[in-house]
């Protein structure tokens, strides 16, 4: 199970951005993070065609499988959403890891014997803009 965001264990961070301009304000290397909307496709094209690898916070199982096939490195979906998606992800082999935002580690033990990929708290993501 992965866990990002956990005060004592080792993770990487998340970028989260919502420009092609921001994109130019984050450290070389980092996972992008993106919302999934309209407006996204145009980030999801510049991070593509500069190998940049990008995670994607999805509202909806159908958004989820769009970034699948995106090539997103992870899927953030909210937790009533978690099972749903990661039934999807272990069907059809998703390659992205689901993740659930939560506020806290609360939810390790819930999560883990649901079979959930992981688990992202908010100090794992960095906003910029």
């Amino acid at each position: 199970m992965l866990i990002l965001g956990h005060p004592h264990i080792p993770h990487e961070k998340l970028y989260h951005v919502n420009s092609v301009e921001a994109i130019k304000h984050t450290p070389s290397n980092c996972t992008l993070l993106f919302d999934y909307n309209e407006e996204v496709f145009e980030l999801v094209n510049h991070a593509r065609e500069n190998a940049l690898e990008f995670a994607m916070q999805v509202p909806t199982l159908k958004d989820a499988i769009i970034s699948e096939n995106l090539d997103a490195k992870y899927l953030i979906v909210l937790p009533e959403l978690s099972s749903t998606v990661q039934k999807a992800a272990d069907t059809y082999i998703f390659d992205a890891k689901v993740l659930v935002k939560v506020k806290d580690d609360s939810s390790i033990e819930a999560l883990a014997s649901h079979g959930i990929d992981g688990l992202i708290c908010p100090e794992a993501i960095i906003k910029v803009s």
